[in-house]
């Protein structure tokens, strides 16, 4: 079996350029929500929770069409890549590759706060957990456990394009993980 790092190797061949994304505590609460800015900042909401519900219905072609042609990411938290500029498919195939259909997800996010830099490129806060379950996991050999979770922190930056809101930029930053490594690093034969 292949294992997490060969993703990241995957995704670390696609880097375009190294570009840092901080998650800004300046911006915790976010920007008052007013009737100007209410039907975006639901909209935006709308589209990360559909990316969460895209991945784990492996619905791939849903979840790349919430994003802009090249993105800016960080999960260095995560896969110790450094951020960088990559190709929004190269995001979308590294996810694939991992959530194969023997691999089950669940992602959950919370306490949504939208900051607008400006009109065209707001940015986006808020928790998130994720639930993995590999069977596989559950053998002695494996670890004996077929979970492994992650709970911590989004940044979603957005741009608007002529289709409306698109994802420019996804961040997370871990604060705790649990359960089985080898479910998480793991990409299933199918």
């Amino acid at each position: 079996m292949q294992m997490f790092g060969a993703t990241t190797a995957y995704l670390a061949a696609a880097i375009l350029t190294a570009t840092p994304m901080i998650a800004s505590a300046d911006r915790l609460d976010g920007d008052p929500v007013t009737a100007a800015t209410l039907v975006d900042v639901q909209e935006m909401i709308r589209i990360v929770d559909s990316l969460d519900a895209a991945v784990d219905a492996k619905d791939w072609t849903l979840a790349r069409s919430l994003f802009i042609d090249e993105i800016q990411v960080d999960f260095a938290s995560l896969t110790g890549v450094a951020p960088a500029t990559i190709p929004a498919d190269a995001l979308i195939a590294g996810w694939a590759g991992n959530l194969k259909p023997s691999k089950t997800s669940f992602h959950l996010r919370g306490n949504h706060r939208v900051s607008f830099e400006d009109a065209r490129t707001p940015v986006m806060l808020s928790h998130g957990y994720a639930w993995n379950r590999l069977e596989a996991g559950a053998l002695p050999e494996n670890g004996g456990d077929p979970l492994w979770h992650v709970w911590g922190n989004y940044e979603h930056r957005f741009v608007k394009t002529e289709n409306g809101w698109r994802l420019s930029g996804l961040s997370f930053f871990a604060t705790a993980q649990s359960g089985n490594f080898y479910v998480r690093d793991t990409i299933p034969e199918e």
